[in-house]
């Protein structure tokens, strides 16, 4: 049974006058007929299932759909149309350095997030220590949250929403943040979670990191979906490949040709 599948997902943006006049004088425009509107529809017809324990990663270029359709599998919002069925908890990793105090301390932060994320007090305090360490922050518990880097706020938020056990786990950039000796403990404990049979969700411009890490891919592209599949190698050669020339695949056969063609190339540069 799938823990996670969507069907023709659709999610529509309006964009317009009533965004920008009061509601009297838009009722007023549209009994005149004198008003605009935009539609700009952010993720066409997606459709996917995902089992326990498999991880997905999504592929696509900037403006592709990626973000929205990941606060629409967390429910976030709601689809214009098409339908998201979810099957137990789910925890989504969605701008990590959000939701904090600035004027409060690194400590307050931590135990005010864990709140937020429906820890309770006891727990925050077994878990404190362990945060704080994972996070690399020990010579940082008592200074304004402000004072931090931008990475050492990711590293706290994302130290403090790793301590999930969930059923369904959605990655938006996240193994992304601080150095490199912090993506790859980030990574390793991003493993703990999925070897655990989290169903896992990643998004990321990294195309080794999904090679690496994926069981599964979907490829978006300006909000149509345009591959999904079990192949993780055949798409990410073929979506590099699509980086250099622009020509996006109409069929699995398409796919094949661009695969084929990214590896001639790679033999090539050698």
């Amino acid at each position: 049974m799938s823990v996670l599948q969507l069907e023709n997902v659709s999610i529509r943006y309006m964009t317009g006058d009533f965004k920008d006049i009061g509601l009297k004088e838009y009722v007023m425009r549209r009994l005149k007929h004198n008003y605009h509107v935009t539609e700009f529809w952010a993720d066409r017809d997606v459709t996917f299932s995902l089992e326990k324990g498999d991880m997905l990663g999504i592929i696509g270029t900037n403006g592709a759909g990626k973000s929205t359709l990941l606060k629409a599998i967390s429910g976030i919002m709601e689809p214009t149309r098409g339908r998201v069925h979810r099957e137990g908890s789910i925890a989504a990793l969605l701008e990590l350095a959000s939701g904090f105090d600035g004027d409060l301390t690194v400590r307050e932060n931590t135990y005010l997030r864990g709140a937020m994320l429906g820890y309770t007090r006891k727990f925050m305090d077994e878990m404190y220590d362990q945060i704080i360490g994972f996070a690399e922050l020990q010579d940082f518990q008592d200074r304004p949250f402000k004072q931090l880097s931008s990475g050492m706020k990711s590293r706290l938020a994302f130290a403090i929403a790793s301590l999930v056990q969930p059923d369904i786990l959605i990655l938006d950039e996240v193994l992304s943040v601080g150095d490199g000796a912090f993506r790859k403990k980030s990574e390793n404990k991003m493993r703990e979670i999925i070897n655990s049979g989290a169903t896992t969700i990643l998004v990321s411009h990294s195309i080794e990191q999904v090679r690496d890490m994926c069981s599964k891919i979907l490829w978006l592209d300006k909000g149509r979906q345009i591959a999904f599949s079990d192949e993780v190698g055949l798409c990410c050669d073929a979506y590099e490949e699509f980086l250099h020339t622009k020509r996006l695949p109409k069929d699995r056969a398409d796919i094949e040709r661009l695969a084929e063609a990214f590896a001639d190339r790679q033999a090539s540069e050698e």
